[in-house]
């Protein structure tokens, strides 16, 4: 049976008859070919969303309120009102936001502000610096 592939598709041991391109074995086997081609040139592109996504940034908080201290809750408040923590000291990327919504702080911020850095980016609403990030963030597989 395996000598049946090596036959060209119109010759007298199959009848002499003419099969139309891309049919039996070889057409088969020709297809699959340009089918895992195809899924190979599209793993790069999807590799380097993903990687693009844990390197966005979130500022905390946006620059129209550069200053303003965030709650608790993850509310901007006035600068030092009591329980509230100071601004990041930096925007922080969709990897370090991953890691703060999984409970630890990255290198460089207040382990004390975690939560009200994860509550306010949790808020963030489309329009706010830092919400396409975050919406990324959210997707499957991220």
């Amino acid at each position: 049976m395996a000598e049946d592939c090596d036959k060209p598709e119109n010759s007298s041991e199959n009848g002499g008859a003419v099969r139309p391109a891309g049919t039996g074995r070889r057409g088969v086997l020709m297809l699959g070919a340009v089918a895992a081609t195809s899924v190979v040139t599209v793993r790069p592109a999807l590799a380097s969303t993903a990687a693009s996504v844990l390197n966005c940034k979130i500022p905390i908080p946006d620059p129209p309120h550069n200053g303003k201290y965030i709650s608790p809750e993850g509310r901007l408040v006035a600068p030092n009102t009591q329980g509230a923590f100071a601004p990041a000291p930096r925007p922080v990327t969709g990897q370090e936001a991953k890691t703060m919504i999984n409970g630890m702080s990255p290198p460089g911020f207040d382990p004390n502000a975690r939560q009200a850095y994860v509550n306010y980016i949790r808020r963030l609403q489309h329009g706010t610096s830092g919400f396409t990030c975050y919406a990324s963030l959210q997707m499957p597989g991220r």
